[in-house]
């Protein structure tokens, strides 16, 4: 058969397929229940985007397509398999992974955070990850407790 007839897959399109990992965060992977289901949702939908490109016929597309869904499919099957679930603190005394904490900033501000793992933390939707500064401080202290970030005294207001 002539070359002219065989389609074969050009340096643009092989990096196209190749996309790298998702980095791996070198930190236990701990999780609330609400934050490994949320993890086992998003592996389901990688595995479900994964299998629809697979009725791609076009070799190269289908490779195009795929190249997200199985770089994605790699990274949550990683992070639900090293998932450590840690139950919701059984007290408010201190500031606990899981917790709700409420503190006060020197500019006036009172802000609100759970702490949460990092896959789902999102701190305009109120969570943040036990591994930012932040939460680092705040783990372990007691309402009225103050910690200092940067230049700012945070004081902690309550814990729920």
């Amino acid at each position: 058969m002539s070359v002219a007839f065989v389609k074969e897959e050009s340096a643009e399109a092989a990096s196209e397929t190749l996309l790298p990992d998702r980095p791996i965060s070198p930190h236990p992977n701990l999780v609330t229940d609400a934050g490994l289901k949320a993890l086992e949702e998003q592996l389901q939908q990688a595995r479900e985007a994964y299998e629809a490109t697979t009725a791609i016929e076009d070799v190269n597309e289908r490779r195009r397509q795929a190249a997200g869904p199985l770089r994605d499919l790699r990274y949550f099957a990683e992070r639900v398999r090293t998932a450590q679930p840690v139950p919701d603190p059984t007290s408010t005394e201190t500031v606990a992974f899981g917790s709700t904490v409420t503190f006060s900033r020197d500019d006036g501000r009172v802000q609100t955070y759970r702490i949460v793992g990092e896959d789902e933390a999102d701190p305009k939707a109120g969570s943040i990850s036990y591994v930012s500064p932040v939460a680092r401080l705040l783990l372990g202290k007691a309402v009225g407790d103050t910690v200092t970030v940067g230049d700012q005294e945070l004081e902690v207001l309550s814990i729920a």
